[in-house]
């Protein structure tokens, strides 16, 4: 399974712009893959990690923007296609074939 969040956030004021730095960073610390500006992505065991991490997200959440979060398979998530641009270097090292069970 595959967390997708997807988040924008004000950057107007050093506070905005520090809360949208330590959101980054969480979201960095927990796991989580950058697929594109402001969308990011995180492989769970199941429903329960997926739930559990969703959980801990929102404990982290900064007081103002807008984000979003999205539980996908692996099956729908491979089915993604890139439309423009190029696979990020980590997208291209790790396949869906390569999960690690646990």
């Amino acid at each position: 399974m595959r967390l997708l969040v997807f988040f924008d956030l004000p950057v107007l004021t050093s506070r905005e712009k520090r809360d949208y730095r330590r959101f980054r960073t969480f979201l960095l610390n927990e796991g989580y893959d950058m697929l594109q500006f402001s969308v990011y992505s995180r492989i769970c065991n199941g429903h329960e990690a997926a739930d559990k991490h969703l959980a801990r997200l929102k404990k982290n959440l900064p007081s103002q923007g807008s984000i979003r979060a999205m539980i996908v398979t692996e099956k729908q998530y491979a089915k993604m296609q890139l439309l423009l641009g190029e696979a990020t270097p980590k997208e291209k090292t790790l396949k869906t074939t390569q999960l690690t069970l646990f």
